[in-house]
């Protein structure tokens, strides 16, 4: 008989108590996902997946320790308790960890609002496949199309319960829609790829699979004939698809884990300018239709919009309850957790402040310089911000696209990048990181 997620969780508090834990939290998760995909007009992979999976996290005093598992049979899970207490009580003291106080827990909240549930039934895997083909042709039929790597269309929903044994209990389901293509050009060493693809909560919102592929195509067309650039230093372009990385990176420096360990590059930056004036990065748990919403995080703490930086300054960390208490500070409402970890910092939905330019406009502004449109690779140093990273795209001269270019390599220092760019306009608001193309000055390239 199918128990569902809330069931599973306070099944799997029932047994944490009885094996002996102080206190517990549970996370019970069942979901669906179909994914088609197809090649050269025929279907090359059908996949589909139903799973339900469960995980525990034991306090045993100050001690913890956490266990999963995919079998929910009632033996199963009074077998991980009392394995999780088992390694709790071999566990290190952490004066820190510990469940929230009730009356800080979420106890009401409007799921409705955050609409992230397809109203509609599931898609037909016919529906999905044909999606597919329909992406692949339109990509076929653009001049100078080799042929396309992939083609595929995705159906995905998964509902999330967690339960605590400080009284909290609440869950949330959310659904996604699919479609990608990535197309070739050229023959031999010649080869040149790109991709597109686009992802939603409702399928009424997902883009027409035909300009998908047409979009992937024309990306690939205009990589034909790459080459290095110049060696030097010159202003950069990060194309809106990647510019977000830019930005990851301030998020993961500001992370509550990387201030505690003392493994940051902004670690004494707090009330310091980090970013241009006028420019602020908003966090928005609560954005409807949007991927990274929940109405409270890992810990049972309600969420809320908050401004990690406002008007450049940097405002403060993002942090969980251990992370707070080790820097004496409360939660911000992010804890984030896999089934079989504690809660750790994690931001949801972020934007960061539009710019009145084009992508257009800034190119003409940088004159002569880098439109990076794709990375590869990753060399950042946690401490001092040391940015080094491979990179293709197109050279620009006097504001305009000359050539595609590839393998090179543009370095520079975080603190420095992060306070000389400039936004344009053309973020897409329904993507989890609203963060446009970004006009940076002075990095080294490293090319011909």
């Amino acid at each position: 008989m199918r128990q569902s997620p809330e069931t599973l969780a306070h099944a799997l508090l029932d047994a944490a108590r009885k094996a002996g834990a102080d206190a517990a939290d549970a996370i019970a998760a069942e979901g669906t996902s179909v994914s088609i995909g197809v090649l050269k007009g025929s279907l090359e992979q059908a996949e589909r997946s139903d799973e339900v999976e469960i995980g525990l996290r034991v306090l045993v005093g100050q001690r913890q320790a956490c266990v999963s598992a995919s079998d929910t049979r009632p033996e199963t899970m009074q077998e991980m308790a009392e394995r999780a207490v088992a390694m709790a009580r071999e566990a290190p003291v952490d004066p820190t960890i510990g469940l929230a106080d009730p009356a800080q827990l979420a106890t009401s909240w409007d799921i409705a609002a955050l609409d992230m549930i397809d109203p509609d039934d599931a898609p037909d895997p016919s529906a999905l496949e044909a999606a597919a083909l329909t992406a692949e042709a339109a990509a076929l039929a653009v001049e100078g199309i080799s042929q396309v790597q992939s083609a595929t269309a995705a159906y995905g929903r998964r509902t999330r319960h967690l339960a605590a044994s400080n009284g909290f209990s609440g869950g949330y389901t959310r659904t996604d829609h699919a479609i990608s293509c990535v197309a070739i050009t050229g023959e031999g060493l010649g080869m040149e790829r790109d991709y597109y693809g686009d992802m939603r909560m409702h399928r009424a919102d997902l883009m027409d699979p035909a300009e998908v592929g047409r979009l992937a195509a024309e990306r690939t067309v205009a990589r034909q004939g790459a080459r290095q650039p110049k060696t030097g230093a010159y202003p950069v372009l990060f194309d809106e698809r990647i510019a977000s990385g830019l930005i990851g990176h301030l998020l993961q420096a500001v992370n509550g884990s990387a201030i505690v360990r003392g493994a940051s590059w902004l670690r004494d930056a707090l009330g310091e300018q980090v970013l241009p004036k006028g420019l602020s990065v908003v966090e928005d748990p609560l954005r409807p239709r949007a991927a990274g919403s929940r109405p409270f995080d890992a810990e049972g703490l309600p969420t809320a919009k908050r401004a990690i930086v406002e008007d450049g300054v940097l405002t403060g960390w993002t942090l969980d309850l251990a992370t707070g208490r080790k820097l004496d500070l409360p939660s911000t409402a992010n804890a984030a957790r896999g089934l079989s970890a504690p809660p750790s910092p994690s931001v949801s939905n972020i934007a960061l402040t539009q710019g009145g330019a084009s992508r257009e406009d800034l190119l003409k502004q940088m004159g002569t310089g880098l439109l990076i449109t794709s990375m590869i690779g990753s060399s950042i140093n946690p401490n001092t911000g040391d940015y080094s990273r491979g990179a293709s795209g197109f050279w620009v001269e006097n504001g305009e696209i000359t050539y595609p270019v590839n393998e090179c390599t543009v370095a520079g220092t975080l603190r420095d990048m992060l306070m000389t760019i400039v936004p344009a306009n053309d973020a897409r608001p329904h993507l989890s990181r609203v963060v446009p193309s970004l006009l940076v000055e002075g990095l080294t390239l490293a090319g011909a």
